[in-house]
């Protein structure tokens, strides 16, 4: 008897029996069209398999929202999610961008399409283990689903201007090496998680939301790709700026030392 109760209080708790239902179905909904997007892009539909991807994105920046909200975190719905941006945001859009514009270029095309997908991997392993550890303000690198964005709305805007076919041009495969650099880079890009619409907000933020809404409502594909850039663009730009204003920092330091010296 003694030793069957030793037995059961030594034995592991293990996984609790259950899951958190409503944040884990939004992540399989952006996990579907994750797959959907690949389907897609091997059917020769790009505009479908962006127009997926951004689908993924909006689902994925809600799971997060919703568990929070309903107090439903849970590590397997934290491990759930980086499974389901991998393919959402990593192989998905690495499969679109080739099939789209970067076969053309033979090795070179591949390769980038490859170290887009494993940068990816990349940038979400490391999020996982800095997450408890980063300024919650920024982000260490270029999101995952900002770089699939901005894929899609590449695609969504050449599909805008007639350019339908498979297209070739260097500029997208300078593109997506950047955006593989820039997803494991230490540049820091700010992560929105700060705001909280409940709260209350300058009414010109308000207007300006509101002008914004018009502008994308007129041009959709454009507007939606010139967003996606400035905000891949605005990490290195803000990069240089802190690092300038921290050097005027030390320069008027190193000032105000010398002259309480020379006193």
């Amino acid at each position: 008897m003694i030793d069957e109760e030793i037995k059961t209080r030594q034995k592991p708790s293990g996984i609790k029996k259950g899951i958190y239902l409503l944040p884990n179905l939004i992540t399989s909904a952006s996990l579907f069209g994750g797959f959907y997007s690949i389907i897609a892009s091997l059917d020769g539909e790009f505009d479908k398999a962006a127009i997926a991807i951004i689908i993924s994105a909006v689902l994925d920046g809600l799971d997060g929202r919703v568990a929070r909200l309903t107090k439903s975190t849970s590590k397997f719905g934290v491990e759930y999610d980086s499974l389901a941006d991998l393919i959402a945001f990593g192989l998905a859009p690495g499969i679109l961008i080739f099939t789209w514009a970067l076969r053309p270029f033979g090795r070179y095309g591949w390769l980038a399409a490859f170290l887009y997908v494993v940068c990816g991997a990349l940038r979400l392993a490391r999020f996982n283990i800095q997450v408890n550890t980063i300024e919650s303000k920024r982000f260490n690198g270029l999101p995952i689903p900002a770089a699939a964005s901005l894929v899609a709305a590449t695609v969504l805007m050449f599909f805008h201007f007639g350019y339908e076919e498979i297209t070739k041009h260097v500029t997208i495969l300078v593109m997506v090496y950047a955006l593989a650099f820039l997803m494991v880079s230490n540049v820091k890009y700010y992560s929105f998680k700060e705001l909280n619409p409940s709260q209350r907000m300058p009414f010109r933020l308000l207007v300006g939301l509101i002008l914004l809404l018009i502008v994308v409502a007129a041009e959709p594909q454009v507007m939606f790709f010139a967003l996606t850039l400035g905000y891949a663009v605005s990490g290195p730009i803000t990069t240089l700026v802190d690092k300038r204003m921290k050097q005027k920092i030390i320069q008027q330091h190193l000032h105000r030392s010398e002259g309480i010296l020379k006193k």
